[in-house]
């Protein structure tokens, strides 16, 4: 115990390391904004944070190429913070010590300036800028926090399997189901890093999925190819838990009959009090409706969002 606390004194007997103590109790800063906020060569200040970080009064935080720095707080043990609190309180109060957070937070506001500086030169290219980093369509990722990690989704009318792709990191388990053989290849193909999908072949109307199976079930962009999608509709809600939801996402009434040939269309999109019966039919509770706001360059009808829940 005494050790411990004789080199803590000797640590805290210098007036440069309390200084540095005082400038990282709030913010994190580099080696670089230390040595302007406290006007110290870049050598002293770097000597005296070595000493503070082995006697385990700072934390460090590697970020590319450089090292930002904060007193350890909270991590300290209760006799450090003892300690750090009665030399505080004498240390503060120099004139040095006023004069160093004066500088800092200059070296604070003139960090937030250059952030605030790159947004306002990029704000016409942020979206480009944004989807080069991270990839396009990374808003909609976010509503990942509302999935269970290990639920059981299932995806309805997979296609080439876009939506399972998307669910398969964030949810336990995707069942994708399509009629189509060739989408099934295409989508087997897309899915092959993902273990947790599980393609399945077979129709909508006779979902090969087992009766209270899934937590979740998403059929987008499929009712209006059906011959029977109220039938489809009731086949997704007896493969539901009881509790879980339906998301059911299609076209508005529109007129494009050309979509009849052109894509086999069989309905030229559902309106509101149709999507609604079927979920009645089917049992299910809770029925919503919203049309969704159309995407920039789309050229076809407008969608909308339905969802529905299976009552315990």
């Amino acid at each position: 115990m005494a050790p411990a606390l004789f080199e803590r004194l000797a640590t805290l007997a210098d007036p440069t390391r309390c200084r540095l103590l005082l400038a990282l109790e709030r913010q994190e800063l580099t080696v670089s904004e230390l040595k302007a906020a406290l006007q110290l060569p870049q050598s002293t200040v770097s000597r005296h944070l070595k000493v503070l970080a082995d006697d385990g009064w700072l934390l460090i935080r590697e970020n590319g190429t450089s090292n930002w720095y904060r007193m350890a707080g909270r991590d300290l043990d209760p006799g450090a913070r003892r300690l750090w609190q009665a030399v505080r309180d004498q240390a503060s109060a120099t004139a040095s010590a006023r004069r160093d957070g004066e500088r800092i937070r200059g070296v604070v506001a003139a960090r937030h300036a250059r952030s605030q500086e790159f947004f306002a030169t990029t704000a016409g290219q942020w979206d480009r800028v944004r989807a080069d980093l991270f990839g396009g369509g990374v808003e909609w990722m976010t509503l990942g926090g509302l999935l269970d990690p290990e639920a059981v989704v299932g995806d309805l009318g997979t296609g080439t399997g876009p939506l399972a792709a998307a669910l398969a990191p964030l949810v336990g388990r995707v069942i994708a189901v399509d009629e189509s053989p060739a989408m099934i290849r295409a989508a087997r193909e897309r899915l092959r890093g993902s273990p947790n999908v599980e393609l399945r072949a077979g129709a909508l109307e006779a979902l090969p999925i087992d009766a209270a199976s899934l937590d979740l079930a998403f059929i987008v962009l499929v009712l209006h190819h059906l011959a029977d999608p109220a039938r489809a509709v009731e086949e997704a809600a007896r493969a539901l838990k009881p509790r879980s939801r339906l998301v059911m996402v299609d076209m508005m009434i529109h007129e494009r009959s050309e979509y009849r040939e052109l894509m086999g269309h069989q309905w030229l999109g559902f309106d509101q009090d149709t999507v609604a019966r079927w979920c009645r039919e089917a049992q299910l509770d809770g029925f919503a409706y919203r049309p969704l706001p159309p995407q920039q360059n789309a050229k076809g009808p407008l969608l909308f969002v339905a969802s529905a829940d299976r009552p315990s």
